[in-house]
């Protein structure tokens, strides 16, 4: 019974976790919106987003982890940061 409860309060530590660095990924777009408004590039990148999925991919397989469960994860943050950046555009076009 202790493991579990241990290991339950680690899971919890790591969730609060994820969720900061979810947080900071997605505080990022802010640059990188602003970035892709002054050189001219669109929201989105398909190369960009390649290239990280076959990061990921790779990552993945040598963690042993599910590679098309990783990619949708992937997916979600991606589109938690096109959503962003969308915002983003959006109050400086509103003022």
């Amino acid at each position: 019974m202790e493991l579990l409860e241990e290991s339950r309060n680690r899971i919890d530590e790591i969730d609060n976790e994820l969720f900061d660095l979810i947080s900071q990924r997605t505080s990022l777009a802010t640059g990188i919106v602003l970035s892709k408004e002054y050189l001219g590039m669109p929201i989105y990148d398909k190369s960009r987003e390649e290239e990280i999925h076959k990061k990921i991919e790779r990552l993945a397989e040598e963690n042993g982890l599910d590679v098309d469960i990783t990619n949708q994860i992937v997916d979600m943050l991606t589109i938690l940061s096109k959503n962003k950046q969308k915002e983003i555009l959006r109050r400086n076009v509103n003022g």
